[in-house]
């Protein structure tokens, strides 16, 4: 009984990385993007852009801090674009 239920287990973890390994990249790509623009939209006021929900968003500034350096260096920018944030 033990061997089967192994064998149903070992089954079951390999059909699901031969279904969802295809999807892999795209679904890091679709997150990467979705936490640049959760990056963006918390940082707004501080690059200038008027954000109407800024008042729920300061909230968020620590969680965002600790990534800022990922986000522009995957935007492609050299530095920080943000004047208080020096991180390189």
């Amino acid at each position: 009984m033990g061997g089967t239920l192994s064998a149903l287990t070992s089954l079951s973890a390999g059909l699901r990385e031969f279904y969802e390994a295809p999807y892999r990249r795209t679904m890091a790509r679709a997150r990467r993007d979705e936490d640049d623009l959760f990056t963006l939209v918390v940082l707004a006021e501080a690059l200038g852009v008027p954000n109407p929900a800024s008042y729920y968003t300061v909230e968020m500034l620590p969680l965002v801090a600790d990534r800022v350096h990922e986000w522009h260096t995957r935007l492609g920018l050299d530095r920080s674009p943000l004047e208080h944030v020096s991180c390189c």
